[in-house]
Order: C-alpha cells, then sequence, then structure tokens
C-alpha cells in the first residue's frame, strides 16, 4: 500500500475538498424531511460553529482583522484552509473601510445541484456563517449580503463595513452628554 506521503498534497487537499462540500447536501437529503423545520435551526448552529473555527484559524494564522478589507481577506484565506482551494472569491476595497467580497463560482452550490439537494438551502448556511464569522472576527463589523447564487444571481457579493452607530450611543458621546 502506498504511503500518504506519496499522495500529493494537491491531490489529498482535493479529495478533501470535495468531501467537505458535499457533506451539507448530503445531510440535507438524509435528515431535512425527518426532521422538518427543526433541521434549518440545527443546521444553522453547525455553521455558526465552523464561523468559530474560521476565527480558530485566523487567529491561529495571524491574519490580519483591523479593516474591513482585511477581515473579507482572512475569512477567504480561512475559508480555502477549511474547504480547499476552490472556496477564494475576490476583495474589493471600498471607501469608508468598506468591502465586497465577490464569489463567482461556489462549490457548495455546484454539489447541492449535482446531488439533487435544494440549493435554496445553501443560502441559509452561508448567511449563518458569514454574519457570525464576521463580527466574531472584530466586533465593530458587520456583513450584509448584496446579490447571493442560491437566489438566482449569477455572483455572490457580500459587503462587509462598520457596524452603524446606534443613536443611543452617538447620544452617549454628544457634546451635551460630556
Amino acid at each position: 500500500m502506498p504511503d500518504l506521503k506519496d499522495i500529493p498534497d494537491t491531490a489529498r487537499w482535493k479529495f478533501a475538498a470535495e468531501c467537505a462540500a458535499k457533506l451539507p447536501a448530503l445531510y440535507e437529503i438524509a435528515f431535512r424531511e425527518a426532521l422538518g423545520n427543526k433541521y434549518d435551526t440545527l443546521e444553522r448552529e453547525i455553521w455558526m460553529e465552523i464561523a468559530r473555527m474560521i476565527r480558530e484559524v485566523v487567529h491561529t494564522c495571524s491574519f490580519p482583522v483591523k479593516t474591513a478589507p482585511e477581515i473579507a481577506r482572512s475569512i477567504q484565506q480561512a475559508t480555502i484552509i477549511l474547504f480547499g482551494p476552490e472556496y477564494g472569491g475576490e476583495t474589493i476595497e471600498l471607501a469608508d473601510d468598506n468591502a465586497v467580497v465577490l464569489i463567482k463560482r461556489c462549490q457548495f452550490l455546484v454539489h447541492s445541484h449535482s446531488l439533487a439537494a435544494d440549493h435554496e438551502h445553501t443560502f441559509s448556511r452561508c448567511m449563518a456563517l458569514t454574519l457570525t464569522a464576521v463580527p466574531l472576527l472584530n466586533g465593530n463589523y458587520t456583513a450584509r449580503f448584496v446579490r447571493t447564487m442560491c437566489t438566482g444571481d449569477r455572483q455572490c457579493e457580500i459587503k462587509i463595513g462598520k457596524k452603524p452607530v446606534s443613536k443611543e450611543k452617538e447620544g452617549e458621546n454628544s457634546p451635551s452628554k460630556k
């Protein structure tokens, strides 16, 4: 039997990434009908836990997370580490410390289609992951989905930016309160 060290890293990574990408669709096919509405709640918890794994990868690898573009690139790098090289994307830096993540090909969606799973549920996974990961990396930032392939758009666009200052906090910092 060949030693695992003899199998190129790229081949091992390809198989691991493909397995990781297929798992959500396979679990959905196997369990959604039996669990009904409870499935969505349970699955959301899983993806929120994966967001915590992203935080661990980002901190372990010392990826920067001080600005929106840094957060976007760090999440992308961590996602590649967890799910393989097909999970890239492009970060576009915007003014006022904002960034947009563009994703033109989603392996989760590809495998959802190939396995005849309901691809509309792919969005709830991505949303749970992203909306949890961004503030975990830097509590001053948030994410908002602008476009999603799961709902028929040509690409996904996720805007990352500073959380808006609440009216309450603005009042605390106003000159009359000091």
